[in-house]
């Protein structure tokens, strides 16, 4: 089996879960280096026995790196991307794809020229939740309806009540989940949304919104998400023409309703999804599987939020392009 060799850009709290990941869980890439702002960067470095850059574009460059996983604050992602073209070297991203639609095309863009291989960690798709939605999707005959939600704590990290760094609140870091798995379960484009946001413990950016969504084929629901309460819910629900088929992606639930019954179906217990994410790319990485999530996937996820992020100033639709 081929051996990829990964460096990180980004070994904070979800950074360092994709180096355990690769370290415990894939025999076939070798975590070679990491960069972090932070000088713990060097004490983990030791710790995983690899190489440590204090910048990052010194680990793209280092010609042992096969492929960049970076993990990092948005607004750094569009200069990341382009010094990953300029060395040829494969790139996995965190969601979101950029802060702005501008960026994001750019980065396919780029991607596309050079050959770059870029697959956006929307990592939400492997839920075993949300992978049983899909499965069970057909079931509805025709969808005339949804309601969507993803509530969480009150985020503990400096970078997202900065604007520059995160370029937005909970409708860039968890509604883009959201909007990309409505697509991903449904296989309906998002056409347009009307939102309302508030800030409720964030100072600077909202950690609330409330929108409606229109897809493809008149499919209609709502969609919130938050950071404000000390308690998560991740729950779907698709009204169609022959039933009801919801589930919840943090509790592990998944259910078909019709009329009064209630029918539980099977589920797996969810788990880390990053692991499955890291496996489908390194299959990608060899040419043995498509591209797990590629870039105009990500791109398709940051359309919807700008709209949204539009909208909540506007007050009215805006249309998803």
């Amino acid at each position: 089996m081929t051996c990829i060799n990964v460096g990180i850009i980004g070994t904070g709290k979800h950074g360092t879960r994709y180096a355990n990941h690769i370290i415990n869980d894939l025999p076939n890439m070798r975590l070679k280096a990491i960069s972090r702002r932070s000088p713990a960067g060097r004490q983990q470095a030791d710790r995983w026995q690899c190489a440590y850059y204090s910048t990052w574009q010194d680990l793209v460059a280092d010609s042992r790196i096969d492929a960049v996983i970076s993990v990092v604050p948005p607004a750094l992602n569009r200069d990341i991307a382009e010094v990953c073209c300029n060395h040829g070297k494969a790139l996995l991203m965190e969601k979101p794809l950029a802060t702005t639609v501008s960026d994001a095309k750019a980065i396919v863009s780029m991607c596309d020229k050079t050959n770059t291989p870029l697959t956006v960690a929307q990592t939400l798709r492997y839920n075993t939740v949300i992978q049983g939605l899909v499965r069970n999707y057909p079931r509805l005959g025709t969808c005339y309806s949804f309601v969507i939600n993803q509530r969480l704590e009150p985020s503990t990290l400096a970078w997202l009540q900065d604007p520059k760094q995160a370029g937005a609140g909970v409708i860039l870091h968890t509604a883009v989940h959201l909007f990309d798995a409505l697509r991903f379960i449904t296989g309906l484009e998002i056409r347009r949304v009307r939102a309302m946001s508030r800030m409720i413990h964030n100072p600077y950016l909202e950690d609330m919104v409330l929108a409606e969504v229109e897809c493809d084929q008149g499919v209609t629901g709502l969609l919130d998400t938050s950071k404000i309460s000390p308690a998560r819910t991740g729950r779907f629900e698709f009204i169609g023409q022959n039933g009801i088929l919801s589930g919840d992606q943090i509790h592990g639930s998944l259910e078909w309703l019709h009329g009064t019954e209630r029918t539980p179906l099977p589920c797996a217990t969810p788990g880390p999804t990053i692991v499955n994410l890291l496996e489908d790319w390194y299959n990608f990485l060899c040419n043995s599987e498509k591209n797990p999530i590629d870039g105009l996937e990500g791109l398709s996820a940051v359309r919807a939020c700008e709209a949204c992020l539009k909208s909540a100033r506007s007050g009215t639709w805006e249309q998803v392009i």
